[in-house]
């Protein structure tokens, strides 16, 4: 079974869960820095965490603990593009330890990793939403109740169909 990103709600099982998108809306063609979200099917890969602010997400996918020197490269000039890196690093890249608390938790999805396409987009997650949902710069977020919930029911090997 899927989950579904359908009107800005996640739905799954008898789940309808409230999310934001990115600001540009969805897009078929998604490229770098555009601030919409792919369109497609994308595994759940695994979860990212603070373990300093929040507990272990109780989830069937695989969890690694985020650390301040993690982060993701988004720089096209770069071999580990769209991939975990580890600061200090030579490229581009976004810290994923913050101060705020958006990636609290970080579940990564597998838009343009088979094959990585340079300039397709990089590091769209679905990650923590804001209190008022605003909108993302591409990625999915969800209140950190809902993301919990999602990640408790969801099955190692699950997948988000984006319309």
């Amino acid at each position: 079974m899927h989950i579904i990103l359908k009107n800005k709600f996640l739905i799954y099982n008898d789940y309808k869960l409230k999310c934001a998108i990115g600001k540009r809306g969805i897009k078929h063609k998604k490229r770098e820095g555009d601030k919409s979200t792919p369109k497609g099917l994308f595994k759940l890969k695994y979860v990212l965490y603070r373990k300093d602010k929040i507990k272990k997400p109780k989830t069937a996918l695989k969890t690694k603990i985020l650390k301040r020197n993690m982060g993701w490269c988004d720089d096209i000039r770069s071999k580990h593009y769209n991939k975990l890196i580890k600061f200090p690093f030579r490229w581009r890249a976004e810290k994923l330890y913050r101060s705020d608390n958006t990636y609290n938790i970080v579940v990564v999805l597998d838009y343009n990793m088979k094959p990585i396409v340079k300039g397709k987009g990089s590091a769209v997650f679905i990650h923590l939403s804001k209190n008022n949902y605003s909108p993302t710069l591409g990625c999915i977020s969800l209140n950190l109740k809902d993301l919990y919930l999602l990640l408790s029911l969801v099955k190692k090997r699950v997948y988000l169909k984006i319309n």
